[in-house]
């Protein structure tokens, strides 16, 4: 029963495309200009460097948008076995417009703190803070939103 998946959040295949396609021709046009008509040498280095990044996001975005994140009774996690939160540890969920959160999702305060990660387009963790969401589709996000607070008002009752 605690392994029976509540809620998923996945990047359907429209989003991830987009997603880095957008990123990967942006670090291509960098690296364009600065190899078509190549400016001072301080410019040349740094759209050279911000291409090269966006280059480097596309490809991180795309391996993990290949993954999906499962809400259970006991956890979040993710597809690939890492766990995201135990819902025990959940102090409080974040949905609100000016709240620093990623597209189409949720930010989630934590007790305790945890490495930082990052799943371009998926989730991220910075300490006590996790934002879920990205490339993902609103309604999944919102979804799974509502159903951890409900069990969160559940645990303080």
């Amino acid at each position: 029963m605690s392994n029976e998946i509540l809620a998923e959040i996945e990047a359907s295949g429209g989003r991830r495309v987009m997603g880095t396609a957008m990123l990967g021709l942006t670090g291509c046009l960098l690296v364009y200009v600065a190899v078509a008509a190549p400016p001072s040498p301080a410019w040349l280095v740094f759209l050279l460097a911000v291409g090269a990044a966006a280059l480097w996001l596309a490809v991180r975005m795309w391996q993990a948008t290949v993954h999906r994140i499962e809400l259970t009774a006991e956890e979040l996690r993710c597809s690939d076995g890492q766990v995201i939160a135990k819902v025990a540890d959940i102090e409080a969920i974040d949905r609100g417009f000016f709240a620093f959160k990623p597209s189409n999702g949720f930010l989630i305060r934590t007790r305790a703190q945890g490495s930082k990660v990052w799943m371009p387009g998926l989730w991220w963790r910075a300490g006590r803070r996790i934002g879920i969401g990205g490339v993902t589709p609103g309604s999944q996000g919102k979804a799974m939103s509502e159903i951890l607070a409900a069990m969160l008002a559940q645990r303080s009752q």
